[in-house]
């Protein structure tokens, strides 16, 4: 595979920007496998975000011959109380996330787990961790909230002053060379790159996916031009009923995808588009939508960019889309719903699920 075929795929959607492509390109000419990772709070149930989308980009990097590190990040979400701030449970937690990615299409031998539990327990992961704090603000380590899902004005308490410094050094304690986050991690990922040569390392390449909206989103653009927008609109699990989640019964897939915001015509803000965007049309390269005769008859959607267009024509309506994208959901959440009705996925699913989420 050439290069330019391993940057396309780094690329593909639901990426939304590379920091900085030159680099990228630099790095694949001069590493065959370079390390790639993504890591997780653990708390709630997945939802097409956090799970399918999650999982697509996943492969893609695979597929590009990036290894790839799924970092557990348990003590993260111990230090931002999730989980009631039970660590026994925010484990388990992790435990049925590996459970839902594999779910959802990763192929788990061909990923490095690590869970920063076991990381904490070596001393020279603290001494990174006081390395990036030495060389951090406290102005600095405020303005990076959103990483943790909160504003600077929720920010109380001195445990949340280490979140920041963690994430920032975590790359470089395990090696990544692809910091592969969601665009709400921005601010950890930026200060890992501009403090890696301070801390004796080089430049590490930031590859941000999109944050994929809520069903009630609509609220201004859910794109890079406004990034508070898009962190304020995302799916979210403490938002249930804006959320598809990976367990959702095509009923509860009906209910909450016909209640959402999907104005004619509209693509910028429309959950509905982004689903088809990030999820539907990465699934399936070809799609029909069913309509009757005496409205135009079906639709046999390709590419994105021939959906996007018939939308903002009006050749499309809403209520025609949104029930193809209730078809097309629970195609792909079917084997998934399957893969948690027995044995350990079904036993840490309901500890999940009836354990009480804490924001």
């Amino acid at each position: 595979m050439d290069i330019e075929r391993r940057i396309e795929l780094i690329k593909a959607p639901p990426t939304e920007e590379v920091i900085t492509e030159q680099d990228l390109k630099e790095l694949l000419e001069t590493k065959q496998k370079p390390i790639a990772y993504d890591g997780f709070e653990t708390s709630g149930l997945l939802h097409l975000g956090s799970g399918v989308l999650r999982a697509i980009k996943i492969q893609d990097m695979l597929e590009a011959k990036c290894d790839f590190i799924l970092w557990i990040a348990d003590w993260f979400a111990y230090i931002n109380n999730k989980m009631g701030g039970d660590l026994e449970l925010i484990k388990k937690t992790g435990e049925y996330y590996i459970e839902g990615w594999k779910a959802c299409g990763v192929d788990i031998k061909k990923v490095k787990i690590l869970w920063t539990s076991d990381a904490v327990k070596d001393p020279d992961y603290w001494k990174g961790v006081i390395d990036v704090a030495k060389n951090t603000t406290v102005k600095r380590t405020i303005r990076a909230s959103p990483i943790m899902g909160r504003n600077e004005a929720e920010i109380k308490y001195t445990a949340q002053l280490l979140y920041p410094m963690m994430q920032a050094w975590d790359p470089f304690y395990f090696g990544a060379d692809i910091l592969q986050l969601g665009m709400d991690q921005r601010h950890a990922t930026m200060l890992s790159r501009e403090l890696a040569e301070k801390l004796g390392f080089s430049k590490r390449i930031c590859v941000h996916h999109h944050l994929l909206a809520g069903l009630q989103a609509g609220k201004g653009r859910m794109g890079k031009d406004d990034l508070d927008t898009q962190i304020e609109n995302k799916m979210s699990k403490s938002k249930p009923e804006t959320a598809i989640f990976i367990h959702d019964t095509k009923e509860e897939i009906k209910r909450k995808i016909m209640n959402a915001y999907c104005p004619e015509k509209i693509v910028e803000g429309n959950p509905i588009i982004e689903i088809w965007k990030y999820i539907i049309l990465r699934k399936f390269s070809v799609r029909t939508i069913k309509r009757p005769q005496k409205f135009g008859g079906d639709l046999q959607i390709e590419s994105y960019q021939q959906l996007e267009d018939l939308f903002k024509k009006g050749d499309l309506h809403p209520l025609d889309l949104k029930n193809e994208t209730i078809e097309a959901l629970d195609e792909i959440l079917e084997p998934i719903r399957k893969h948690f009705e027995k044995d350990k996925p079904r036993e840490l699913y309901e500890i999940v699920k009836n354990a009480k989420i804490t924001r």
